[in-house]
Formats: C-alpha cells, structure tokens, sequence
C-alpha cells in the first residue's frame, strides 16, 4: 500500500515541510525564511519562531496535497544546536546554533577533565565550542538560574519531535554531539557528573526509523490531519543528506551544499584507528558506517557574496555564475579561504577567518566571486583528502542542496577532484533522506537500497577536465600553503578585534 510522510526539513536558512508518497513523488513543498542573529561569536535563533513556522508550513503542505491522512511525520534539522526548555517545552532562551562560539572557555575546562582525558584516548574526540557538552556547561555557568529551570536539554530535531508527540527524545547518531556511546545508547555519565550536568536533564535515546508516539490531537487539528499520524525519529540534516543522495556503496561520496557543505562516505565496516580531522557515524540499521564531516559554510558562502556585491542585480545568481565563468582559472592568481565562520572538518579551527590572498589592481568582482566559487571546490578536495587517509578510495561525488544548482560551481568541482559529479535529480535529498530512513525503519522498504531506488536519481553526469585539473593541483597546494602559512596571525587578530569592536548584533535571514 502507498503510504504518505511529511518531512519536516529545518536549516539555518529556512524551515521546509515536504510531503512524499512512499514511491518517491513529491505531493507538496512549502518554505519559509528563518532568521538568525550574529552577535560577536554567537549565533542564534528563536524557537519560538521556528514553532510557528513549522505550523504554517505544515498546514500548507496538507491543504496543498488535499492529504489529511498522513501515515507519517518526522524532522530533520541542523545538528549540535542547544534548546534548553521547561516541563510544557517552552524554550527558556534562544538556541544556541552550531556555529555558535561562545563556549570556548567550557571547551578549555572539559578538555582537562579527567573523564574526558579517557573518552578522548578511546574515541578520540576533538573538546570544542561545536559540541553540546561545552555549550550545556555555558549554560550551567552563565545563565544557572535558567539551568536550574531546564528540564531538558534538547536539540532543534529533538524539540520539534516534542512538540509534535509531547515526548523527549533523540536519535542515537545526534546524541553523539554529547558524546555519546550509540552502540549502547548511553550518556558518558561521568563525564557529565564531572562537568556538573544533570543526568536527568538528557532526554530519551532512540533509534533512527523509530516509532515515538503519534502526533498530539491539538497538533493535528492546527495543521488539517487526523491524530492517527506516527511521529517518527529520523536524525540530523547532514546524516539524512548523505542517506538521500543515495550514497550506499562503497567508493561514492556525497556533497551536499546547502548552507554548510556537508562530505561523506559509506564503508560497510568501522575503521578501527581514530580518526582526528573527520568522524565516523555508524547508522546500525542501515548497516552503515558514515565517515566525513561538515564544514561551517559552503552555500553560505554564495549568499556571502551575493550580499556583498550583487545585491543590486535582478538575477543575482545568474549574474554571479556568469561573472565567475568570464574571470580565468584560478582568479588570475586569487585565492580565497573560506571560514567566514571559523571551520570545522576537516581542519577543526575556530580562530581562522576568510582571507583573500593575492589580489592585484585588475582584480574585479569577477575574480572575487571565481575565487569563492574554487574555494567551494578546495572544501570538497580538503573533505575527500581526509577521507582517503583512512585508506578508501573515492571515484565519483553526488552532488545536492542548492549549490548544485549553480551548474559551473559543480564543473569547478569535478576539474579540482579529479572526480566525476554525479547530479542528482531532487536537489531536496535531506528530506528524501529523512523519509528513507523513516519508511524502512518502519518496513515499508525491506532496505535502504530498494528505499534509494524509489528517492535517489541522477540527473547528469559532470567529468573533470584533466588540464584544469592539473592546473587546480598546483592552486590548491598554494591555498593550503596560505592558510597555513597565515594560520598563527588568526588568533591575534581576533583579539585585537574583540578589544576594539563593540559586539554588534546583526539579524542575517539568509545566512
């Protein structure tokens, strides 16, 4: 029988609700802009908001699709952001985001404590600002009268999941941004006695693909659909992603560029040594282990540029892609780094910032956007290096987000892998993962495979250049070079700016 599922897709950007029939058709799609606030290193957004929204778009999805009964609903969002609420699922503050800083000095503290010296010489885990630990402990330590309210530390994926069932959980992938063990589905208990976070305050672990309750009643007629509907636990956007692209055999990657690029792999079994620049995610169920990583902007970047100089333009993407196509290979000697936001995978730096190098008098706004777009394609060359390392060898990338739109960015990525792109046809592939993951989890599809067949189609096939890409080795070399040559100046500028700037709050819908 064809079941249907609404998946509810939250990024940085905006806040989706998709409607799919279990043969892969799209029934319904609507979205609405989310904002996020930048003050200083923090970033931030209102989940209050992003409630009100999801109702919207929910309720668009349904009437849109004339579909009042819906078999199954489930949520992906963005991951290692913190929402601490009360006992009603009021959020006691604005969330935390993952790109968020402020944690720094919590992420110094938990590296020297003893329980984390352990997990760190067993797993190999990185301390850093990214992970929700440190961000628990801002918490603790500089808002204790909210601590002391919270009643559960959740992530978006989880809050929504709460108020759509009016139970606490989270998947056990998501619940490794606290460090989690996901073979056994527990906390590290003592890691956070020793960081002076309540156990209690942890919410539920589950499964991906698992049942958590069916949809509150006055949920159910605000949004247009009976109460029969089965929330179901999917996991974060990045992880979902990699699932809707397809990706399940060994010696293909994923690139999913929205906002943030997101590079990843599939292998059958665990790699055994640690692994320090990427992480590895085992979907047990899906009989997966995920290797890779996500960075802090890779779509971003062109919405970066767009505001910087194209604003004005009545297609400004259009224009942008025609401007970079008319500047040379290698921006006639510009390079850009691209961690506007600091970085993540697989360099792990919070204090790097974006640097253009090598700009000269000719240069115009064609060179700039050119560099940007080649730094898309360092990203990608950087996460597929790493990977590598581990000793698998990657022949071709599937591309999807809405940077695979722009049909030269994905040309400047196969001429600087080396790798054949594969295009997909539903750029969409975080929701198409989350109802994968959703719909054999609950045996709709006996597997990941025959769910890939119905939701993961390529479109076009893009081959690298050989004469660009020996061209774009030597390039990449001198944009590893400048980056790390520059690399011990980026904490010190930071501070000279801390001390001189006023921390300035800016409202970004786009980011």
């Amino acid at each position: 029988m064809n079941k249907t599922i609404l998946v509810l897709n939250m990024g940085m950007k905006s806040i989706r609700s998709i409607i799919f029939d279990s043969k892969g058709n799209k029934l319904a799609s609507a979205a609405i802009p989310l904002e996020t606030s930048l003050t200083g290193e923090r970033v931030t957004q209102n989940p209050d908001e992003w409630w009100e929204k999801a109702l919207r778009v929910m309720r668009e999805t349904v009437f849109m699709a004339d579909a009042h009964e819906i078999d199954y609903i489930t949520v992906t969002t963005s991951a290692a952001c913190l929402v601490y609420v009360d006992k009603d699922c009021n959020a006691l503050a604005p969330c935390i985001m993952v790109s968020d800083k402020r944690a720094k000095e919590e992420s110094a503290k938990m590296e020297k404590l003893s329980s984390f010296k352990k997990l760190k010489e067993q797993y190999a885990i990185v301390a850093d600002p990214y992970y929700l630990i440190p961000k628990a402990m801002w918490v603790l330590h500089n808002e204790p009268e909210l601590y002391e309210k919270t009643y559960k530390f959740l992530t978006p994926n989880d809050y929504l999941i709460a108020r759509l069932s009016g139970r606490y959980v989270t998947d056990y992938i998501n619940a490794q941004k606290w460090y989690c063990d996901a073979k056994n589905r527990k906390y590290p208990a003592s890691l956070l006695q020793e960081a002076g976070i309540a156990y209690e305050k942890m919410p539920e672990i589950v499964s991906p693909g698992e049942f958590v309750e069916k949809i509150k009643k006055d949920v159910a007629e605000q949004i247009g659909i009976t109460g029969n509907t089965k929330v179901i636990a999917t996991t974060y956007d990045a992880i979902c992603s990699f699932v809707g692209s397809g990706t399940l055999e060994e010696g293909e990657a994923s690139d999913v560029s929205g906002t943030v690029t997101v590079f990843r792999a599939a292998l059958k079994q665990e790699i055994k040594k640690p692994l320090t620049k990427i992480q590895q995610i085992p979907y047990y169920e899906g009989n997966l282990n995920i290797i890779g990583g996500s960075n802090n902007l890779g779509g971003g970047l062109i919405e970066w540029v767009k505001q910087c100089y194209y604003m004005n333009e009545q297609l400004p993407y259009e224009q942008m892609e025609k401007d970079a196509a008319e500047a040379e290979l290698g921006a006639g000697g510009g390079i850009f780094l691209p961690y506007l936001l600091g970085e993540r995978a697989p360099i792990w730096d919070n204090e790097a910032r974006g640097v253009f190098f090598g700009l000269e008098r000719m240069h115009t706004r064609k060179e700039m956007t050119r560099a940007v777009f080649e730094s898309t394609g360092f990203i990608d060359l950087d996460m597929l290096t790493a990977i590598e390392e581990t000793g698998i060898k990657i022949n071709t990338i599937r591309v999807s987000g809405g940077l695979a739109r722009v049909g030269l960015v994905s040309q400047i990525k196969a001429d600087i892998t080396g790798r054949e792109i594969h295009v997909l046809s539903e750029f969409e592939t975080t929701a198409t993962g989350a109802a994968m993951i959703a719909l054999y989890g609950q045996g709709v599809y006996e597997s990941l495979t025959e769910a890939g067949d119905c939701f993961a189609q390529v479109r076009m096939i893009i081959r690298p250049n050989q004469n660009n890409y020996q061209k774009y080795q030597e390039l990449y070399g001198l944009y590893k070079e400048t980056y790390e040559t520059i690399k011990p100046l980026f904490a010190k500028r930071n501070r000279i700016a801390e001390r001189l700037y006023h921390s300035k709050k800016v409202k970004i819908e786009n980011l």
